[in-house]
């Protein structure tokens, strides 16, 4: 009997021999990345071993659905291949948790699956001896069994990529037009093209940043793939320097690609953009929730490569978001875990260190020093505030302490301060309205959606705008949008914000009110005063003040660990008080509070929990609904939803006309009759008199959760 994979709409038949072995090649090649080629081989083999039964081939017919997944699992744990077996059991269904001995049969955890094959409850595939045979592999020692978890997950990222690529080459006929870009001494020439016109320097601030950049190139030649930090001060040209560095580090250790992780998508697309720039569209791949790349775009073909490079970041440059990043990492689904392998060998950037989530500090760590420890990558802290996360890392990477690439005696840091800070002590709101009054251009950021719509109901009419995330992302970029041209014509521009506009947003400020916050908060905000140093440090004010309500209680402890760094220092731009800060922070918070899921202790007392972990690690609070509102373009959207399609490109577009709310928020509309929900649970604004034009969508309770402000 020939024993078939898979057939091709037009009849081409692929045999198990010929996908389970190309899924091998394939897979051990990704797999050598990390030193465990073998391991690849073997699952790669081992992953449809189940096809070889009767039961499958007449699946391929219109037969009834067959566990094919279990067989090759359960062949590699014959061979105490603990690892190949989990990634092979879950290249379907996603990797499950490996459960206890007692487990039924019909359950779903890994043992239970062990129990299937070994009750005989599978399709009879023996035949599978006839025509493959399984390698011996080497299996790897693991300090732990969240290193394990690591390692396998990273197997089961090169056996579902393999997998999906050896099947989609077949089904189309031929090799798919995939990653492609240039080689890494390529992009570097690039990047010195396009920074060429900084030598000489001509300013001192451009003294300091060339210092800044070559230091940073010759780091990334000097040293060894590992543990870095990079403190660079706003304006220094963080950018350019950590491509640099990244560029020349990647070309000496012959690393893959550069992958840099950004914590906003406010942050991002600025980002990608300038990449895009000096590097070239066909060598940058932007992937978050707000981007999209139509596959059957015919003006834009290359959207067809960048599509399918979304699926496991095929691209020497790679910019997403902390969210995409980290869960992923965590993950147990194969559309989540494809790209794991390709962070092998790579240098990864972390933009904006100091705001990696505090709730789950221990477990990025962990996986940060994963990266480093076993699987050749290089990783970056990148900020102008560097938190003090020593003893974080020294309990997972006791070995190799960060090297700082461009420390303090390298340049000047005077030269950057574009701004004076003074601390006004507590302010009503119509106190703090007159001060902003009195400005012609200025910018206040506070801690709640609350407080800034009552600051700008306060605020002169003329050239006064409002943020938030009440209102949806389209909307938000078309006020920004004007607010630059105001801050450009030198026309009255008072804005009252939540703290979206502190993360990386491109405004110059004359002056900038930040209600008391944690130091890096008020430093970016800082970052919006005289942003391009086009006016003295002494004219241009930053105040620090006391609110007149208390601040959201996510809040309480970077206020207080904020404000005991400024009674201490005074100036929150020092060293010293920045490291105090983040020591203070750390402290206040606790161990227990770095891990609030206990994804860590789950690694450690479950058996191989994958399930568990996955659903537990969640960086954006999943309790959350999505409202559309169709206004705009966002009407025609909304039609084609209430039309009855659905798809990932019409929600990616729909996602810049959502606004997120509390349930208790939804329930609300929903109960007055404001909403329609669709069968599928879509939800739309029926009321448009809720949306305001100003202020975005009206609730009538405000939680000021910190994720969404």
């Amino acid at each position: 009997m020939n024993y078939l994979a898979h057939i091709a709409q037009d009849g081409r038949q692929q045999t198990a021999s010929e996908h389970l072995n190309g899924t091998a090649e394939l897979c051990a090649g990704f797999a050598a990345s990390f030193g465990a080629e073998d391991q690849g081989r073997l699952a790669g083999l081992a992953h449809d071993l189940g096809k070889y039964s009767a039961a499958f081939q007449r699946r391929l017919n219109g037969g009834p659905k067959v566990d094919h997944s279990t067989a090759g699992a359960a062949e590699c744990a014959k061979l105490n291949q603990g690892c190949a077996a989990f990634a092979v059991a879950g290249h379907h269904g996603g990797l499950p948790d490996g459960g206890g001995q007692g487990d039924h049969w019909e359950g779903k955890t890994f043992h239970s699956r062990m129990q299937k094959a070994v009750l005989g409850r599978l399709a009879p595939y023996e035949a599978w001896q006839k025509e493959i045979s399984l390698p011996p592999a080497s299996q790897p020692a693991f300090s732990s069994q969240p290193e394990e978890m690591f390692f396998t997950r990273m197997l089961y990222s090169c056996l579902v990529d393999a997998d999906f690529l050896d099947t989609e080459a077949f089904m189309a006929g031929k090799e798919q037009g995939r990653g492609g870009g240039g080689p890494m001494e390529v992009l570097e020439d690039k990047l010195q093209s396009y920074v060429s016109g900084w030598f000489p320097p001509k300013t001192e601030l451009n003294r300091e940043r060339c210092a800044m950049l070559e230091r940073c190139v010759e780091q990334g030649e000097a040293l060894s793939p590992g543990l870095f930090t990079l403190t660079i001060p706003t304006g220094g040209g963080k950018t350019a320097a950590s491509l640099a560095f990244a560029l020349r580090h990647a070309r000496t250790h012959g690393l893959r690609r550069i992958i840099y992780v950004v914590p906003y998508t406010s942050i991002i697309e600025q980002n990608a953009q300038v990449f895009r720039n000096i590097l070239g569209e066909e060598n940058v791949l932007e992937h978050h929730s707000g981007v999209l790349y139509d596959i059957e775009d015919e003006a834009r073909p290359e959207n067809a490569r960048l599509a399918k490079a979304t699926e496991n970041w095929d691209m020497p440059v790679v910019v997403s978001t902390a969210v995409q990043f980290f869960e992923s990492l965590f993950a147990n689904r194969s559309s989540q875990c494809r790209k794991l392998h390709n962070l092998a060998q790579s240098v990864i950037i972390f933009d904006e260190a100091q705001m990696l989530p505090m709730p789950y500090l221990r477990p990025c760590v962990f996986a940060i020093a994963q990266l480093v420890k076993n699987y050749g990558a290089s990783a970056v802290l990148c900020t102008a505030t560097q938190p003090a996360l020593d003893s974080v890392f020294r309990e997972f990477l006791p070995d190799k302490p960060a090297v700082e690439l461009c420390p303090s005696e390298v340049f000047h840091q005077g030269i950057f301060r574009r701004a004076t800070f003074r601390r006004e002590g507590k302010l009503s709101w119509e106190a703090l309205g007159e001060e902003l009054n009195g400005q012609k251009q200025a910018l206040c950021i506070v801690n709640s959606r609350r407080s800034a719509q009552k600051i700008y109901s306060l605020l002169d009419p003329e050239g006064a705008f409002h943020l938030s995330t009440l209102m949806y992302p389209a909307h938000r970029k078309a006020v920004l949008a004007e607010i630059r041209a105001r801050l450009k014509d030198g026309l009255p521009c008072r804005v009252a914000s939540t703290t979206l506009i502190e993360a990386g947003v491109d405004v110059d400020f004359p002056a900038v009110f930040r209600e008391e916050a944690g130091l890096d908060s008020i430093l970016q905000a800082a970052g919006r005063c005289n942003r391009e140093g086009k006016r003295p440090a002494g004219e241009s004010v930053v105040t620090i003040f006391q609110g007149e309500a208390p601040p959201p209680s996510l809040f309480d402890r970077p206020v207080a660990a904020g404000r005991a760094a400024l009674d201490l220092y005074g100036q929150p731009d020092s060293p010293e008080a920045i490291r105090y800060y983040f020591q203070e922070l750390l402290s206040l918070e606790g161990p227990e509070k770095l891990d609030q899921k206990g994804i860590l202790a789950a690694m450690e007392r479950d058996y191989m929990p994958f399930r568990t972990i996955a659903e537990c690690f969640r960086l954006i609070d999943s309790d959350t609904r999505t409202v559309y509102i169709p206004l705009g373009e966002g009407e025609k959207l909304v039609r084609r939803l209430r039309s009855g399609e659905r798809g990932r490109t019409l929600f990616r577009a729909l996602g810049q006309y959502g606004v997120s709310i509390y349930p208790q928020h939804f329930e609300a509309l929903d109960l007055a009759g404001d909403l329609e929900v669709l069968e599928d649970g879509s939800a739309v604004l029926d009321n448009l008199a809720l949306y305001d034009s100003d202020k975005g969508l009206s609730l009538a309770a405000e939680e000021g959760k910190g994720l969404f402000i």
